[in-house]
């Protein structure tokens, strides 16, 4: 019978995982910015004083959400408004529109999402990944 070869310790300290001025680590609280939507990045942007990343991703989140607001109010509209306008001509034709103006809002409702999900994930990893548009306002803004 052998004895089992003695246990090696690793030289190398562990790693330390940056905190925030919440007590979570950085990267579990930027995660948590984008999980209850505006309401949670916006408590995280006003709590949070030392972490950039924190602030970033809590900017960003409430960017996001209240644009994907915005959009779809502004699409509803569009969308309504234009399938009343066609109607009147045409029952089909409006049908038809509405029917494209669904689709072409489910595909912007999954772009969001996916925009989402996407954030969240680099969130987690600690990386700062910026939106289109609302990246650089998010930066700009946590930088204050």
């Amino acid at each position: 019978m052998q004895n089992p070869p003695p246990v090696q310790m690793s030289s190398q300290p562990p790693v330390q995982v940056a905190k925030s001025s919440t007590g979570l680590d950085e990267n579990v609280a930027a995660l948590l910015s984008y999980v209850f939507g505006w309401i949670s990045g916006l408590i995280f942007f006003l709590i949070e004083k030392d972490s950039r990343l924190v602030r970033f991703h809590a900017m960003q989140s409430l960017l996001l959400n209240v644009a994907a607001l915005v959009i779809g109010i502004v699409f509803w509209i569009v969308a309504v408004v234009s399938s009343l306008v066609v109607g009147y001509i045409s029952s089909v034709l409006g049908f038809i529109v509405w029917i494209i103006m669904v689709l072409v809002g489910t595909v912007l409702g999954i772009g969001l999402v996916v925009a989402a999900i996407i954030s969240l994930i680099k969130a987690f990893q600690g990386q700062y990944f910026k939106l289109p548009v609302i990246g650089n306002y998010a930066e700009k803004f946590s930088t204050k």
